[in-house]
């Protein structure tokens, strides 16, 4: 059992981290769960498989410092970070630690399992980064100008009023510019959006494209 690859659960929350614990067991994932993330640091160098799922706002550790701190340890298992829905800014800022994905509460039961699914499956994958960078540069250079600007707000952490007013735009014009470059760029989740952003340099590679 202590080589079997299950999801590491860290809230300060009782309550949300015996319903994500039930959750999973419920689905036949093995899961381990954390009053902190110092909890979880104190095992953490011992583990080699699996994920971690754990909210972005804790006391003393929260979820950025977390990711720091498994990058200076070496530890590469996949993290998806939960947060609310006023916290997009620090769910970006989580995927550039580090981060493969984040969920806004109140979070779909099935999305949050195909997102630990996911961590799984992309734990040690490497070798088809280069395939995906080049898919995902492809399906930026069919965005306009004016989309790439909205994703550039979003993978930013902006709010839609406030890209809106960084363009001014209306507000709606930027919902519809966002709905487009979710259906251009194959995103289903604003998550993805950003992930995909980051995959190939963000900002980088939008200065780099023609037109």
């Amino acid at each position: 059992m202590s080589t079997e690859r299950r999801v590491h659960v860290i809230d300060d929350d009782d309550a949300a981290r015996d319903s994500l614990a039930f959750l999973f067991e419920s689905a036949d994932i093995a899961v381990a769960t954390y009053p902190s993330a110092e909890a979880f640091l104190a095992v953490a160098p011992g583990l080699s498989d699996g994920c971690i799922v754990t909210d972005v706002r804790m006391p003393e550790i929260n979820g950025i410092e977390l990711l720091r701190r498994l990058k200076a340890k070496a530890i590469t298992l996949p993290v998806i970070v939960i947060t609310g829905h006023a916290d997009i800014a620090l769910a970006v800022e989580a995927m550039k630690s580090g981060a493969v994905d984040f969920m806004e509460k109140p979070f779909d039961d099935e999305a949050m399992l195909r997102a630990v699914r996911s961590a799984f499956a992309r734990q040690g994958t490497t070798r088809e980064q280069g395939q995906e960078r080049a898919a995902i540069r492809q399906r930026l250079a069919a965005l306009s100008n004016r989309e790439h600007q909205v994703l550039e707000g979003l993978v930013a952490g902006h709010a839609n009023k406030r890209i809106a007013h960084d363009l001014d735009i209306s507000p709606r014009t930027v919902e519809i510019y966002r709905a487009h470059v979710m259906t251009k760029m194959g995103a289903s989740s604003l998550s993805e959006l950003v992930r995909m952003a980051l995959v190939v340099g963000a900002t980088g590679d939008f200065a780099a494209r023609d037109g």
